[in-house]
């Protein structure tokens, strides 16, 4: 069938010639796309991305054929769109609104230059310097006695940050400093869609505990502040990763300044923290109402994967805390059973089976050693990790709220604004002008709400995004590194018993 059709000449210099190549062309345009397409091969040095392409980008695989040479300019991955947002930007942008007398780049500039502050603010989060900052918390002391003592708190910060006064700094903070610092960064930065750390909860028993204790007794309190102390350190390092807690001014003060201010507000039952959990559950009335109106699938699709994740970490933390009661039992039964196979040794009278005993109570206590040692291990590493992580969870929900809250103001200066109009409506049709007038400035007022609103909005969503994609890269390796490293305790853990036991075998075989 092809064969009937009679290909136009390639190379004639007639032009009438070129015009029955056209004619042949537009007439049979199919076939004539049939034979470029018979090259399988052509185009073969084109290389295609696989990763996914940004979300609202419609028009990239258009772009594939068309401008092929942009291709090798594209971020290899959404990583790097969000890490380089002007390089992206730069790549993606036609060449006609660059070219010739520059006309295009200067307007992108004059609209780079009307973006909200908040906004530009949030596109610069992942451009800031990366400085080395190492924060230890050590020397846990108890200050006072009675009902009045606290404990204070050896915060060390060794840093390679020109902006810090020092290379290596060290301060003195009680427990309530923390709590002041973590109510800061919640009151400066939650309101703008952050993620801001949890700081370690009040506890009244173990505090009461520890203020109780006289100095000889206070060995029995060691084991709960040497788990504060770990958390407050967490918390501090945590707070230091991120990119913008990093630069607040009150985190900066909390390591350099010596003397600080007295913390208020950080008591358990005090009228603050009452009126912040009367908050919390308007919060989560209006939360119903907010998530009726969600029009973004992809934050509907993460507030399920939260809610989702939150419940298996708790299970996970339940069952991690019951195996490290139960490896403490162990430890304690061994520790037993070691005892009375030493005194049992003592009175053995049979020379050989009494050397047997004893060493095999000597192999009990050190494998007593090591079910304590993995024990600890199961809970620094594992169990506080899924604690942490479920209070970070908590955290974003909060982040959350403070997004549907701002949906809400938003729309509820939509809703006055047309309120305001339609009154103007009817009292230009009664003829009022002097209320007119009270009522054209009302509306003056709430369009500039309603267009703030927005902005705002807008700008808690798009940090709200970062901090969601920042918080699952982080997820991912924080939990990739703790069980590669609980695994090897493990492993070390069966070995040593292993050899604990080989080293037993010939005091055993060598009973007569």
């Amino acid at each position: 069938m092809a064969d009937d059709r009679e290909p136009p000449p390639l190379f004639d210099d007639d032009e009438k010639s070129e015009e029955k190549v056209a004619e042949t062309n537009k007439e049979s345009s199919e076939p004539a796309a049939l034979e470029e397409d018979d090259d399988l091969f052509a185009g073969g040095g084109t290389e295609v991305s696989l990763d996914d392409p940004p979300e609202g980008d419609s028009s990239e695989p258009a772009k594939l054929d068309s401008e092929p040479a942009k291709l090798d300019a594209e971020p290899s991955s959404p990583l790097a769109k969000d890490t380089e947002p002007s390089d992206a930007a730069a790549v993606k942008e036609p060449e006609g609104a660059a070219g010739g007398d520059g006309d295009g780049g200067q307007t992108k500039m004059e609209e780079e230059d009307k973006k909200p502050l908040a906004r530009k603010e949030v596109d610069d989060d992942e451009s800031r310097d990366k400085f080395d900052l190492e924060i230890t918390i050590t020397e846990p002391q108890k200050m006072g006695d009675g009902m009045s003592a606290y404990m204070a708190y050896k915060v060390t910060t060794k840093t390679n940050d020109p902006s810090f006064k020092g290379k290596e700094m060290c301060v003195t903070r009680r427990f309530s400093d923390f709590l002041g610092l973590h109510q800061k960064l919640v009151e400066k930065h939650t309101c703008k869609g952050r993620i801001v750390p949890p700081a370690p909860e009040k506890s009244v028993v173990g505090m009461t505990k520890v203020k109780m204790s006289k100095s000889q007794e206070q060995t029995n309190s060691m084991e709960f502040i040497g788990k504060r102390r770990a958390a407050l350190e967490r918390f501090l390092n945590r707070t230091a990763a991120h990119p913008i807690l990093y630069t607040d001014s009150d985190f900066r003060e909390f390591l350099e300044k010596d003397d600080l201010p007295k913390a208020t507000s950080t008591s358990a039952l005090s009228g603050a923290g009452v009126m912040r959990a009367f908050t919390k559950v308007v919060d989560s009335a209006s939360k119903v109402v907010s998530r009726m109106n969600e029009s973004d699938q992809w934050f509907e699709e993460k507030q399920h994967m939260i809610d989702s994740l939150d419940a298996q970490l708790k299970k996970l933390h339940t069952s991690v805390e019951s195996m490290v009661t139960g490896r403490k039992e162990l430890a304690n039964t061994t520790s037993s059973f070691a005892k009375s196979a030493a005194m049992l040794g003592n009175s053995e009278e049979h020379t050989a089976l009494s050397r047997a005993i004893s060493q095999l109570a000597e192999t009990e206590e050190k494998i007593e050693a090591l079910h304590s040692n993995q024990a600890a291990t199961d809970f620094y590493v594992l169990s506080e990790l899924l604690k942490d992580y479920i209070g970070l969870l908590a955290a974003v929900r909060e982040a959350f709220r403070e997004r549907e809250k701002s949906y809400l103001t938003w729309q509820n200066a939509q809703t006055t604004l047309s309120k305001k109009r339609d009154l103007e409506a009817k009292l230009k049709v009664s003829g009022k002008p002097e209320k007119l007038q009270q009522v054209q400035e009302e509306i003056k007022d709430w369009t500039n709400k309603e267009v703030k609103g927005q902005e705002d909005f807008e700008t808690v969503s798009k940090t709200l995004r970062r901090e969601i994609k920042r918080f699952e890269s982080n997820r991912v390796r924080d939990f990739r590194t703790v069980v590669i490293k609980y695994l090897e305790s493990l492993m070390n853990h069966q070995q040593q018993l292993i050899q604990y036991w080989e080293a037993f075998l010939p005091e055993a075989t060598a009973i007569a």
